[in-house]
């Protein structure tokens, strides 16, 4: 099983979108600084997940997820929240 997640920082109000085979250790490792991008902007927090069948299908959806703008990201994360 893969995810796809959409992160949101509080300090910077920037959104990040990734994939990983484990979310939680994911998520720990964008808040100890162990990522280059995302270490300028922790704490960081889950604001939208899905689990995905495959990782050749979760680099899609993370594709399409980064291209979205701003706003279109926002609108999906609250008609899609889990």
């Amino acid at each position: 099983m893969f995810y796809v997640y959409v992160l949101f920082s509080n300090s910077s109000g920037k959104y990040y979108v990734g994939q990983t085979s484990d979310l939680k250790k994911r998520l720990e490792s964008h808040n100890k600084g162990e990522s280059k991008y995302t270490s300028a902007y922790m704490p960081w927090e889950i604001k939208w997940h899905t689990e995905i069948g495959s990782r050749k299908e979760a680099l899609i959806l993370e594709k399409k997820l980064k291209n979205l703008s701003g706003n279109r990201l926002i609108d999906f994360i609250e008609k899609y929240s889990n």
